[in-house]
This record gives structure tokens, C-alpha cells and sequence, in this order.
């Protein structure tokens, strides 16, 4: 069933029901300032860091979910009923409701005994705040005498902390109140030079910064006193729970609507200009008073909300799609660019499913999510780089996370995940691909952000390679380390403890043994995209002594290997009980070209299609891990059919669409795609669960009692993954050097397809249809499918013609394969 629909006109998703299976998200703003609201008025909001600078509260894991939000209270000031245009957090029953979800603002409808509010939740481009304005109409024949209450709780900005340590931040809470603007200043009379604001556009009847004032004792925001009884308290927090809540008092005519604007947001004074006047414990207000004044005008609220939608507009103008099916086209041009956008502003850091606590921007997530997003904004792309690369450690590994606040290096979630220096030369071969900027290879960047350490971005990139070839094991395999691209296949671990972290735990097995195919796959990738860049024949020399290495010691039989164990045991062999058969080797080996002339890259797939794919997407596994097993750590640790223990692990089945690609079949790879696009699934929304509108990180697999529900929706590199899938394997359009490859991989029921796609400044206008091969570019003939790149403004015509791609390969399996590796 659906709970929604999309408005691909709009580039909306329209939610009819407030009672959605999970709350289903939206993101705001991104760069500086982060608001995460749900279809009903859930979330919260921070500042660069969602643990360090957390604005306001949230709840993970409450009951009832989705705990602490942006509230707003319609009271009748006559019979004493009030209700949540939102539905939460009163949750009473509505005679009408929505919630738009667009691209970079929400708008929530409610409707009750006839009142209706209207609220558009923004944040304005280049702004640290957000604006939401309700527009509550009088929909009765006699005048409504109404209470409109705004609520927000405030966190005291370290989040873990503020979870934590009752016994210091219990007393620390502190707030102005001035001209109907709440300010928080909690610890600001130290060390801290930041606080928060909430503002009003209306005269206020009352206030209240007092969280138990508000709520009343053993109440909660479903029913606030101060709602309850029509009256605010005027409180002024002194520890304890400080929060912001504005009261406003309407009388509206029949028919008359009137719009009420709440301005909350985040600022910073300089040290020596704190207060005002000088040596008061005052907040200085001059500079954030302006955009307090500015934002609180409903008309500067539609001034912003135009400038995001032109934003976005030319955003998603970029590339644009035409295809005959449905799913591709709404995906491709609106919703996974824009959970792209999401993933590079986030990482992987702040979620409903990821607290903003424990982690913050991933080294290998951060690169992986250049790949779909580098078209976007190159210019933040490549700054990306830089900060990425200047945490890199002089032996050419990395941290597994730098905090976005500082962009320092942090190893509390563990290291020595050994494929991560490798994602960084992918991400910078596809930034060069995608501008032609070389320059960039030059630039001085540190190691482990160390003044005086700097070298060229581009021994960077050799020491990442190096790095993988200093550790080698046994078989000429890359060493494992802690745990590769699989954070939860821990093969050194061997972990007993109740409780212990597999990402930071002392490992136990003999690190010079455990070795990973995976990572062989990647190097062959890497080495060759860096080969490209620098044309070093050396490295591709050590590539194919990496491709032999697979194919001799990686190779069984049917599929390629996962690893081997820290006793030299292989993983991922039919060998194995259990665990016979993994999909990344199969996905990143092909994507590396290793086995597509010798026909173990057919073999492998024809196995990824036999024995992994299932109606709701590829497993990780199978078979499932029955029994924990401390040789091959985390992954055993889940239940069968969740997360890695044989989920779908929707990250890899864009790799396996890759794959198809690769071998030329095109029916292949757009079945994978679609098995787990969002879109194609928002008819069994009641099974799916997330959100209809982006990629969740997992869906449960065939071993789960709950196959097909999904869990940890929006950061994933799931999102960039597919948007390389679609746009640069099935479509086929590809930035290179040298110029944009058009090389289509289409199902053969696809009659063609147009596209738009802006390169260096240049538009390309791209129309491919059925028959024989060839290019034509401005009417000109060319060989290859590899058009040149035109000089920036250049409007371009490319017609691409394509032949059947025949019978399908994935059907059939080679007569004759190497046999199993020994």
C-alpha cells in the first residue's frame, strides 16, 4: 500500500497520512546548518557538527518515535480544544492532512473543526537558521478566537554530553528573552562564543524557556500545560531543561488566513565582543539582530523558498534524463541527486538511524559519495578533496573519520580499515574526469593535518597505492587489516568480549595473514584509473600482478572469493559451510575488468543471479551465519537476513548493475537496478517501511522473518552508487579525459533514450535510439563513442545509435572456467 505520492512535476513527494510505518525524513539546508524534519515536525537541527553543535533535542529509539521536533499548538480559545497541525505531537485525529517533501523544504497541512495551518519549513541558502511560517485560515462562518504555541527544546550543544551528564548540564542551562526573541546561552558566559535564537514575527502573549513550565510536571508534549490552559508561564530557564515556546493570540474573520513566521538559528560572536556592553554578562545581539528582523517577514520567506527552488533548478539541470521507464527518470533527474547532496553534506553522520554522536565524516564513505556528486558542485568537490586528503596519514593510510567542525582526523570508531586509501584516488580521477583540472594534483596538501608536512595532492594518491602494496600477504592479496570495505568482517579481531567494539578492539590474529579480494579489486580499479591520470606504466605493471594474484588465489571455481582468515582459510568459498558465496568481489572485481575476456566475470554474475538475488535485492551472503564466529567477527554477530549476516546490503547491488554493464547486458543490470529502487518499491510501502523517496542502507534478506523491510534510510553510499549506475553504465554517459564517453548498456526492450548533460561548460543534447553503431556530433560523423569536449557555452547535438544487444549473457555459462583456487 502507499502513504503518499510522488509530484514529479513539483519534484515532490506528498505524504497523505501522518501515520507512515517509519517518520519519513527530509533534509534542509546542509553546508553550515542542518535541519532534519519528518513528515510530522520531527527532528532536529545543529551546526557543521550534529554532535558538537547540536542546536536542538531529539530522542533516538523513543517512545513514541520520532520524540522531539518543531511543535506548533492550535488552541480554540473558546471551547479549550487544541490539536497539532502536524499530528504530533497531540496525535489528535485530523479532518485533512499533507506533508510536501521537496527539495530543500517541507510543507505540513492540518486540518481540524475548521482551522486549517499551513507551515513551510526552510533554511534560507548561505543562512544559519531556518524559517517556518504557518498560515492558519479561518475556515468557519463565525470568527475563531485562537492560541497558536510554538515549541522547541534545546540541547546543550554536545550532544553526548547533553545524553550523559545530568549531574553538570542539570544546572547549566541559561536564556535571554528580549523583544519576544528566545536566545540560548547556555555555557556561554565561558568558553563557548555561540548561541541559539528563536524568534516571532507576531506580538507575543506569553512565553516560556522553561521546559517543566511549559509541559507542567510528569507531562509530556503531547499535552502542555501551558496549551492546556491557554497561558504561557513567562519562565526564564536556570538549569534544569531549557526550551523555546512562543504564544500568540488570534481572532480571525471567516475566511481571513494570517501568516505567523518563527526564525530559529545559530550565531557566533567574537571572542573579545561577546557581550554587550562590555563586561555585562549580556549577549551581544548586534549582528544576528538584522537577520532576526529580515526573516520574521512572511515575504522574505517567499523570496528564500524561490531562490531554493531556482537552486535547485539549476542543480538538477545538469543532467537530465528522458527513458522509457518511470522509475529511472524520476530517480535519475530529482530524488537521488538530491539524497546524493545529502551524503556529501552528511556523510554518514546524522540520521533517524545515526545518532550524530558517534561518527562523523567516513574517509571511505566521503569519497565514494564524490563519485555521484562531483557533476553537482565540483567546486565543493574539490575542497572535499583537499580535506579529505589532508587527513591522510604519511604512510599513505587513513583515519576512518575526521569531524566536520574541526576536519581533524578521529579515530575513536577504529582504524586500519586497509581499502581506505584507495577511495581517495577514485574520487580524484572522477573530479578530473568531470572539470579537467589537473591543478589540483599540485596543490600542497598536509598529512594528518600536520603544518610542514605537505606534498602534492598526487603523491597522496601514490602513497595510498603504496600503501596497499607494502602489505601484502601470503598469496600476494592485500592484507585486511582491522576489516575492509565490509566494516563488520573482522578476520584479526577474534573478539569474546560482551560489548567490545570490532572497530577498535586490539586485534588478535596474525595481521600478516588475513587477506582481503576484495581490496585486490579495488587496487586493480584504482591502479588503473590512476595509470590513466599520470600514465605510470609501473602502475599498470603492479595492477596486473594484483590481477594474477586474483585470478590464481581469488578464483572458485563459480565466483570470486571474499578473503582469507587470519589461518589462511578461505571466506566465501564453496568450501565453507556457511558464507559461501559474497556479492562485493563479484561487483569489484568486474568493475576492474578482471575476468570479462576469460568469461569468470559472466560466471561470477550468472552466481550473483542463482544464488543471491532475491524479489527485494541482492544479499550480502549466502549461506546466512547461523552461530557467532569469532574468526570472522561483526558479521556473524546479527541475526540471519540483517545488515551484513545476508541483508540486502543495497550498497553492492549498484556494483552488481555495474557489472552487468561491464559484460554488455543491458536486460541485467536495469533488473538489479530496480530491485531496489525506492521508487519502483513505494507500492509495498507497508513491507518497505522507509521512505519511498530515497535508498536505505539495508533491506532485510531472505533468511529474515521481515524480508523486504528496510532500515537505515538516506545516508548510504547506496545513493551515489546507483546515480553512477544509472547515468554512467546503463545510459552510458561517462566523463573521461578526453572527453564524454556515450556508451549505452540498454535493456533490449528500450527503444532509446534523450539526455541533457552539462560537461566543462559545455551542454550536451544527446539523443540515442536503436540501429546500427555510430556517433554523430553537430552532424559531424565520428569513430568511437567518445565525444570531444566543446569550449564552455557551447550548445552540442550527439545522436548515438545502438544495435540489440542479442541474447542474454547472464543465461549462459562459459564452456570452460579455470578451476577452483588452491
Amino acid at each position: 500500500m502507499r502513504f503518499g505520492r510522488f509530484d514529479d512535476a513539483a519534484r515532490e513527494y506528498v505524504i497523505s497520512r501522518p501515520d507512515t510505518p517509519l517518520p519519513w525524513l527530509n533534509y534542509l539546508g546542509g553546508e553550515d546548518y542542518v535541519a532534519l524534519v519528518t513528515n510530522t515536525a520531527g527532528g532536529y537541527s545543529f551546526f557543521r557538527d550534529a554532535r558538537l553543535r547540536r542546536i536542538t533535542r531529539y530522542r533516538y529509539n523513543g517512545v513514541p518515535a520520532d520524540a522531539g521536533g518543531r511543535y506548533l499548538y492550535v488552541r480554540d480559545d473558546d471551547s479549550g480544544a487544541f490539536w497539532s497541525p502536524s499530528w504530533q505531537p497531540t496525535q489528535t485525529p485530523l479532518d485533512a492532512y499533507s506533508c510536501r517533501h521537496g527539495l530543500g523544504y517541507t510543507v505540513i497541512a492540518g486540518e481540524r473543526a475548521g482551522i486549517g495551518v499551513e507551515t513551510t519549513y526552510l533554511v534560507p541558502l548561505g543562512e544559519s537558521l531556518e524559517l517556518w511560517r504557518a498560515t492558519i485560515v479561518n475556515l468557519r462562518p463565525d470568527p475563531a478566537r485562537l492560541s497558536l504555541f510554538s515549541a522547541v527544546e534545546f540541547c546543550l550543544w554536545d550532544a553526548w554530553e547533553d545524553a550523559t551528564n545530568f549531574q553538570r548540564n542539570l544546572s547549566v542551562g541559561e536564556v535571554e528573552v528580549v523583544d519576544g526573541v528566545v536566545f540560548h546561552k547556555s555555557e556561554y558566559r565561558e568558553r563557548r562564543d555561540h548561541f541559539a535564537y528563536f524568534g516571532c514575527s507576531e506580538p507575543l502573549a506569553g512565553f516560556d524557556t522553561q521546559r517543566e513550565a511549559f509541559l507542567g510536571p510528569y507531562r509530556g508534549w503531547d499535552r502542555p500545560l501551558a496549551v492546556e490552559d491557554g497561558r504561557s508561564r513567562d519562565s526564564i530557564a536556570h538549569g534544569w531543561a531549557p526550551c523555546g515556546a512562543h504564544h500568540v493570540e488570534l481572532l480571525l474573520a471567516p475566511g481571513e488566513r494570517r501568516d505567523v513566521v518563527f526564525v530559529l538559528g545559530y550565531a557566533e560572536n567574537p571572542r573579545d565582543e561577546k557581550f554587550d556592553p562590555a563586561g555585562s554578562q549580556t549577549i551581544d545581539k548586534r549582528r544576528v539582530q538584522p537577520l532576526i528582523d529580515r526573516y520574521r517577514d512572511s515575504a522574505a520567506v517567499d523570496e528564500e523558498l524561490a531562490r531554493l527552488r531556482e537552486h535547485w533548478d539549476g542543480l538538477l539541470g545538469r543532467l537530465h534524463v528522458e527513458t522509457p521507464n518511470v522509475h529511472v527518470n524520476r530517480m535519475v533527474n530529482t530524488w537521488n541527486p538530491y539524497q546524493t547532496m545529502a551524503t556529501f553534506n552528511l556523510s554518514r553522520s546524522a540520521s533517524l538511524f545515526e545518532s550524530g554522536i558517534g561518527r562523523g565524516m567516513g574517509f571511505r564513505d566521503s569519497n565514494q559519495d564524490l563519485l555521484g556528486f562531483v557533476h553537482l558542485v565540483p567546486g565543493r568537490a574539490r575542497e572535499r578533496i583537499l580535506d579529505l586528503a589532508a587527513t591522510q596519514l604519511e604512510t599513505g593510510g587513513a583515519y576512518h573519520q575526521y569531524q566536520p567542525l574541526t576536519k581533524r582526523g578521529n579515530d575513536t570508531i577504529g582504524g586500519e580499515f586497509n581499502d581506505d586509501p584507495l577511495w581517495l584516488v577514485l574520487a580524484v580521477c572522477a573530479y578530473v574526469k568531470e572539470t579537467g583540472d589537473r591543478t589540483i594534483l599540485d596543490e600542497p596538501v598536509p598529512y594528518d593535518n600536520r603544518p610542514g608536512s605537505e606534498t602534492p595532492l598526487l603523491e597522496h594518491l601514490r602513497r595510498a597505492v603504496r600503501y596497499t602494496l607494502e602489505r601484502l600477504g601470503p598469496h600476494g592479496l592485500p592484507l585486511i587489516g582491522r576489516a575492509d570495505w565490509n566494516d563488520c568482517l573482522n578476520l584479526n579481531c577474534f573478539s569474546e568480549t560482551p560489548g567490545e567494539s570490532f572497530q577498535t578492539t586490539e586485534l588478535h590474529g596474525d595481521s600478516g595473514v588475513a587477506e582481503s579480494v576484495f581490496i585486490a579489486g579495488l587496487f586493480a580499479l584504482a591502479a588503473e584509473e590512476l595509470a590513466a591520470l599520470t600514465g605510470d606504466d609501473e602502475l599498470l605493471a603492479a595492477r596486473g600482478r594484483m590481477v594474477d594474484a586474483v585470478e590464481r588465489f581469488g578464483w572458485d571455481g563459480a565466483w570470486f572469493r571474499r578473503a582469507y582468515d587470519a589461518a589462511g582459510r578461505p571466506v566465501g568459498s564453496a568450501e565453507c559451510d556457511e558464507g559461501q558465496i559474497f556479492v562485493e568481489p563479484q561487483g569489484i572485481c568486474v568493475m576492474a575488468g578482471i575476468g570479462v575476456a576469460d568469461g569468470r566475470a559472466a560466471h561470477a554474475l550468472a552466481s550473483v543471479r542463482e544464488r543471491l538475488e532475491t524479489p527485494h535485492g541482492i544479499v550480502l551472503l549466502q549461506p546466512a551465519y547461523t552461530r557467532y564466529r569469532p574468526e570472522l567477527g561483526e558479521i556473524t554477530s546479527y541475526p540471519p537476513g540483517y545488515k551484513e549476516n545476508a541483508g540486502v546490503f543495497c550498497h553492492t547491488n549498484p556494483w552488481i548493475a555495474i557489472a552487468h554493464a561491464v559484460v554488455g547486458d543491458g536486460d541485467a543490470a536495469l533488473d538489479t537496478y530496480l530491485l531496489t529502487n525506492p521508487s519502483a518499491r513505494e507500492e509495498i510501502s507497508e513491507l518497505h517501511r522507509c521512505e519511498p523517496y530515497v535508498y536505505a542502507q539495508m533491506i532485510a534478506g531472505a533468511h529474515a522473518p521481515t524480508h523486504g523491510e528496510a532500515k537505515n534510510s538516506w545516508l548510504t553510499g547506496t545513493a551515489a552508487w546507483n546515480l553512477v549506475a544509472a547515468t554512467q553504465w546503463i545510459l552510458g554517459i561517462r566523463a573521461e579525459h578526453d572527453g564524454l564517453r556515450i556508451a549505452p548498456c540498454l535493456p533490449d526492450d528500450w527503444d532509446g533514450f534523450t539526455a541533457t548533460r552539462e560537461f566543462r561548460g559545455a551542454t550536451y543534447r544527446i539523443d540515442v535510439q536503436r540501429g546500427d553503431a555510430s556517433l554523430v556530433v553537430d552532424g559531424v560523423p565520428l569513430a568511437g563513442d567518445l565525444v570531444p569536449p566543446y569550449p564552455p557555452g557551447s550548445d552540442v547535438a550527439v545522436e548515438v545509435r545502438v544495435p540489440l544487444s542479442g541474447p542474454s549473457p547472464r543465461r549462459s555459462s562459459p564452456a570452460s572456467l579455470p578451476a577452483r583456487s588452491r
